[in-house]
């Protein structure tokens, strides 16, 4: 069996996080969604609600779970779930730049590798910072997420 992590703050998860998991679940056998907390980071959602948001998103993919990463290292999460590949999406060459030194450590690590999944064009200006700016000051991002994300979002603004 190919199991494959998926790793991210997801906040808030949006459509080209959703192409890239749709992606890597047609190509491995299981996928987990490791949503992660990086205490450096501001967070719109918390861990929980990032869980939620995440799970009722994927419910209809098959061959895809979402989990807690908790802290510590990737690979010790990858090998903690049974798991030696890690799915990254890129946008540019500015994420592959900062991707490839930490695919090369986790396989150095662990012997985990790192598959990367392009993003479809149409996605690749997405990122969770730029989309919680947009919202924050009052733009419209429900052509870039997914209905889980604009019903919290509308739910806390009440």
């Amino acid at each position: 069996m190919r199991r494959a992590v998926c790793p991210g703050s997801f906040d808030p998860i949006h459509n080209g996080h959703l192409e890239v998991i749709a992606r890597a679940a047609s190509l491995f056998d299981e996928v987990i969604v490791a949503v992660s907390t990086n205490y450096a980071k501001k967070y719109r959602f918390s861990l929980e609600e990032r869980l939620e948001i995440a799970s009722e998103t994927l419910t209809s993919l098959r061959g895809v779970s979402v989990r807690p990463m908790g802290e510590g290292l990737l690979v010790q999460f990858c090998r903690e779930h049974g798991a030696n590949l890690i799915v990254k999406g890129l946008r540019s060459s500015a994420d592959f730049e900062y991707e490839l030194p930490m695919a090369a450590m986790n396989r150095q690590l662990a012997g985990v590798e790192t598959v990367f999944i392009p993003a479809e064009a149409s996605y690749s200006h997405l990122s969770s910072t730029l989309l919680k700016e947009v919202s924050a000051l009052g733009g419209d991002i429900s052509p870039f997420v997914p209905k889980a994300v604009m019903k919290r979002l509308r739910t806390s603004a009440e």
